[in-house]
């Protein structure tokens, strides 16, 4: 009996270490793992808005519907990733300026949404404010950055 006990005994212990050896190569692994930057995700946030722009603009909604989903995607990657940050925690300034364009977009309203795009940009410089960044100002899109889409609703083929 006592034989199995120490066999027991040791079948853990090696099960143990096993066990361990793998948590410390996963915690490796983890720390190599990419990890989006804070200026990266701005970034991604400065084209959603701009396509956002232009997708409502040509009445593409869409496209406009997609960019909302894509932005607010975003910033819950700011949360997921950034969350360290002192400016993540003032990310939700924007959500109503969001819930009233999603609505504009959902209502396929161009008044309203000029008027809720216009209230996001402002949103998005009252936040770079806050945090210091207000040399960072948002403006509305004058013209696409992107050549190669066609925001219009119905674009045809090329």
């Amino acid at each position: 009996m006592l034989t199995v006990a120490l066999l027991s005994c040791e079948r853990r212990g090696d099960t143990l270490q096993l066990l361990e050896k793998r948590i410390d190569s996963l915690e490796n692994e983890l720390a190599g793992a990419y990890k989006p930057g804070f200026g990266e995700l701005m970034s991604a946030i400065q084209t959603h808005h701009a396509k956002l722009w232009f997708a409502g603009k040509n009445k593409n909604w869409p496209l406009a519907a997609f960019e909302v989903k894509e932005l607010n995607e975003v910033l819950a990657d700011i949360l997921k990733y950034q969350n360290e940050r002192p400016e993540s925690r003032w990310l939700g300034m924007i959500n109503p300026a969001l819930d009233s364009i999603a609505l504009a977009v959902e209502q396929k309203n161009e008044e309203h949404f000029g008027t809720a795009y216009r209230q996001l940009t402002r949103s998005c410089n009252t936040c770079h404010r806050q945090t210091h960044f207000e040399y960072n100002v948002v403006t509305l899109p004058r013209r696409s950055p992107f050549t190669n889409q066609d925001f219009r609703a119905s674009a045809p083929p090329k």
